[in-house]
């Protein structure tokens, strides 16, 4: 009996001394919104189980995790406002679910102005936004930025030409996503030049749409380009017309007017998928000039079989500032390409050190 005795006093003055031993404490979550706490604690791994709770006034606790010693750190990131302060207990149970002893903490949530873990896209940030201001400035005081040449946009004055000698209107397909896609944005941007040239050169263009907004936006692109070319009177509002919101519906439409108007020059530039190569092979066969751009990666390929001439990618988003020449414009993205030149570089530097043994670059990327 008194080995019995002897046994359980051992047994709970070893889990008491165990729950001596115990560290807890409470942090803000760094490099976050305020909305985490982060809760740590050493404790012997022959506790079985510990409970987390919290409160907001020392008094009503309500459990929100079961951990062990093992995991020794937890997030509490449940409804956790900023500027708030939050009381924590952990306390130590036994094999049979009841509560040793408890120990408390606690720590206010605060939100981070900047996230240490970030500080290499600080930097590329910083230099991309200096590069950027200094070629718009530059383009202002008249400096001459150059640009590559993309021979599907110094295509467009030859397209309306020869549309405007045979007596044929041109076609302008804007793809087929909403205004809340930027290749539709980018593509309309372009229908204002073009709109421009076929206002000057007296010719026609039908603009098919299967979006609303897209519309409507296409309409007035169109009239304040006939406008700018100083022929307001000449705009038909009929130029820019809807057909369906249905896929295939709508490129059906659109491969009609092909056929049975036999445009001289096709411009698919947007959003496209699967009907790109429906849409390309039709004008192909109706012999007109075809000029397409998307940076739907997918379908570029249908478009270079099919097409005289593509805009690949970022060369669609490229072609607002090729054609207007505006400063801002091109002074953005002489600044992006010395961006992407930045990154290149970077990688360049950091394949050479890697070679050699050096890992200072890549363990500072990886961890900032």
């Amino acid at each position: 009996m008194r080995v019995y005795i002897l046994l359980i006093i051992l047994i709970f003055l070893s889990f008491t001394l165990c729950a001596q031993d115990i560290t807890f404490t409470a942090a803000d979550n760094p490099n976050d919104d305020g909305g985490a706490i982060i809760l740590k604690w050493i404790a012997p791994e022959s506790i079985p189980e510990m409970i987390i709770s919290r409160s907001i006034d020392k008094e009503n606790y309500i459990e929100i995790a079961r951990v062990t010693p093992l995991l020794k750190t937890y997030i509490d990131d449940d409804n956790i406002e900023d500027g708030q302060e939050y009381y924590y207990k952990l306390s130590v149970l036994n094999e049979d679910g009841e509560i040793l002893q408890s120990f408390t903490a606690s720590a206010i949530a605060k939100a981070q102005w900047f996230n240490t873990d970030k500080i290499s896209l600080l930097i590329m940030t910083i230099l991309l936004g200096c590069a950027i201001i200094y070629f718009i400035f530059s383009a202002r005081k008249g400096k001459r930025l150059y640009i590559r040449k993309i021979s599907g946009l110094d295509t467009i004055e030859e397209a309306v030409g020869r549309a405007t000698e045979m007596g044929k209107p041109l076609l302008f397909v804007p793809g087929i996503m909403d205004l809340d896609d930027m290749q539709t944005i980018a593509g309309l941007n372009i229908l204002g030049h073009l709109a421009e040239k076929v206002a000057q050169y007296d010719s026609t263009i039908h603009v098919p749409v299967c979006r609303s907004m897209v519309l409507s936006t296409a309409k007035e692109i169109v009239k304040e380009a006939y406008i700018r070319a100083g022929r307001p009177d000449a705009f038909n509002p009929d130029s820019v017309f809807y057909l369906t919101d249905d896929q295939f519906g709508y490129v059906a439409g659109v491969d009609g007017i092909i056929m049975r108007e036999k445009p001289a020059a096709n411009f698919y530039l947007g959003a496209f998928y699967a009907e790109s190569l429906i849409l390309a092979e039709t004008g192909f066969e109706s012999g007109a000039i075809q000029i397409a751009g998307t940076a739907m990666p997918t379908q570029i390929p249908f478009f270079v079989a099919a097409c005289d001439y593509t805009l690949i990618g970022e060369e669609l988003f490229a072609a607002s500032a090729y054609l207007s020449k505006e400063p801002t414009q091109l002074g953005s993205l002489k600044g992006q390409d010395v961006g992407k030149a930045i990154i290149i570089f970077t990688l360049l530097v950091g394949i050479v050190l890697e070679i050699f043994g050096i890992h200072f670059l890549k363990d500072f990327l990886a961890t900032h």
